[in-house]
């Protein structure tokens, strides 16, 4: 018999996470080619786009791993749009997991009224998307190759 919670625990989602990772190494030969590579570990990658008073205008955080970027937040401040901040940001992101990182490919979500046509506009492709989520807005899984 088992007693199932629904409670937030930190050390057993660590275990979790273990196992989880355990397992998947031992089922995956690309997971155990990544071992001992600089790509086996996920590292945060930020880049800052800061005015002349040193206040953020724009920014872009992600992570790499697996000879992957992943971009997470990409914003750019309402006066400083339309001005290719944005494409800068994104594309020094790229460049520092490209030469840095020996990334290979980028990737991304973005929702329908955000940012899909940018994206695109960048060189990214759509390889998925997911309706209705959250209600009423389609989510878009974007990707490029470095």
């Amino acid at each position: 018999m088992f007693r199932l919670e629904t409670e937030v625990d930190r050390e057993r989602r660590i275990l979790l996470s273990g196992r989880l990772h355990q397992d998947n190494v031992a089922a995956s030969a690309g997971l155990r080619a990544l071992l001992t590579t600089p790509a086996e570990h996920e590292v945060p990658l930020e880049v800052w786009a800061l005015d002349e008073h040193g206040t953020v205008a724009g920014g872009l955080t992600g992570r790499t791993w697996a000879y992957w970027l992943h971009v997470d937040l990409l914003w750019v401040d309402a006066p400083h749009r339309g001005l290719g901040l944005g494409a800068r940001l994104l594309a020094e992101a790229e460049r520092t997991a490209r030469t840095e990182r020996a990334c290979t490919r980028s990737r991304l979500e973005t929702w329908d009224f955000q940012a899909p046509g940018f994206y695109r506009g960048q060189g990214y492709e759509e390889i998925g998307r997911v309706e209705d989520y959250p209600p009423g807005v389609t989510e878009f899984i974007l990707v490029k190759e470095l």
